[in-house]
């Protein structure tokens, strides 16, 4: 009889740097990289995972079943893989799910992505519906525009909370070794950059890097059994949105606020206790949805978070400066754990106990995966 675990622990995880072209690395060699630095330092090898998950995308990769050329780096010869073609948190989520289920007690969660090398305005026509949407042009940029535009026109907040935003987040990431930053934008040179998508300039859309990531989770009983110190998964949560853009309640992300209530009733965790939140999202709006979504501010208050709050937003610097699109909600993932194991760097938040994570794919944020972090 397998029984049920009561907890899932995160033992370790590690990532690339984040740049805008690894032109010197391919595929293979910043995955194996990222699996590399999580094993280090661990009393773990590879032979003592159970499981691999992987998360990445044909489309991006430029090839089917792309995940077949990279099982070695990954450490996956031999064992049970799975390929999750989504946003490495939903990885994360299958994880914690297949642990919990009591069928086995390590898995490691890969995710990476090299958009340098890759057509990402073909890998968003993909997602869109393809006989009114695809045709006119609709992608990730436009869609963040126009729920941009819709957010601004329902919250009456000013679209100078969007360069604000971006600035804070620049700046986090310049202070984080894992991003390859040269030199943080100030908040008048965003509001200054190209208009790409009214009301979103050019400094207030995400930008793509190449990387990867991994994360070690482990059952309690291991953790209890090597003596670990792990940070604990306390609740998970993911919805999905309606896929037509023009169905959705404008400017509002319905599937993120149905995430986050699962999250924090599977946790049995109040918001207020929460000290950092990681939050990805395609723009300086989508971030300030996202977190109004999630619960932390109320309706167009979520520019208030960015002051001194007592929560912390982004430390890693989110998405905005570093976005590896199928890697994106792993990197928060992880650079949460990071904070709570108190070993960040850049910016690290003073003992914190309790984080936020958030991961959403799809266009305009179509679905969303939350993720509840702890440390006892």
């Amino acid at each position: 009889m397998v029984l049920p675990v009561s907890r899932v622990g995160v033992a370790a995880c590690g990532q690339t740097v984040l740049s805008p072209s690894w032109r010197s690395a391919q595929h293979i060699e910043l995955i194996y990289d990222a699996v590399r630095l999580t094993l280090v330092g661990t009393p773990f090898t590879i032979a003592d995972v159970d499981f691999v998950i992987d998360c990445g995308s044909d489309v991006l990769d430029g090839r089917s079943i792309s995940n077949c050329g990279f099982l070695g780096a990954m450490g996956a010869h031999h064992k049970e893989e799975s390929r999750v073609e989504d946003d490495g948190l939903f990885g994360v989520f299958y994880a914690w799910q297949k642990i919990l289920s009591g069928h086995s007690d390590v898995g490691l969660v890969i995710a990476y992505s090299k958009p340098s090398e890759s057509d990402v305005d073909m890998f968003w026509a993909t997602q869109t519906e393809p006989f009114f949407q695809r045709p006119v042009g609709l992608d990730n940029v436009v869609a963040s525009a126009l729920q941009a535009q819709q957010y601004l026109e329902r919250t009456g907040t000013s679209h100078e909370a969007f360069a604000s935003v971006a600035a804070h987040d620049w700046a986090n990431a310049a202070s984080n070794p894992r991003v390859d930053v040269e030199r943080a934008p100030t908040e008048a040179e965003i509001a200054a950059s190209a208009e790409t998508a009214p009301p979103l300039t050019e400094a207030t859309i995400s930008r793509y890097v190449d990387g990867a990531a991994a994360t070690l989770l482990v059952s309690e009983r291991i953790a209890r059994k090597l003596r670990l110190d792990p940070v604990w998964i306390l609740g998970m949560g993911s919805a999905m949105d309606e896929h037509m853009l023009g169905a959705r309640e404008p400017g509002v992300l319905a599937g993120c606020v149905n995430a986050g209530d699962s999250a924090f009733r599977i946790a049995q965790r109040d918001r207020a206790e929460v000290d950092l939140v990681e939050v990805s999202a395609p723009s300086a709006a989508g971030e300030l949805m996202a977190l109004e979504a999630l619960g932390l501010a109320a309706d167009g208050e979520g520019a208030s978070l960015f002051a001194d709050s007592g929560v912390v937003v982004n430390p890693s610097g989110g998405a905005l400066p570093a976005d590896p699109l199928v890697a994106t909600g792993l990197i928060r993932f992880d650079e949460a754990a990071l904070q709570l194991f108190g070993t960040a760097g850049g910016v690290q938040v003073d003992d914190p106990r309790v984080a936020l994570v958030h991961g959403s794919s799809g266009v305009g944020m179509q679905n969303t995966c939350v993720a509840l972090l702890g440390v006892d």
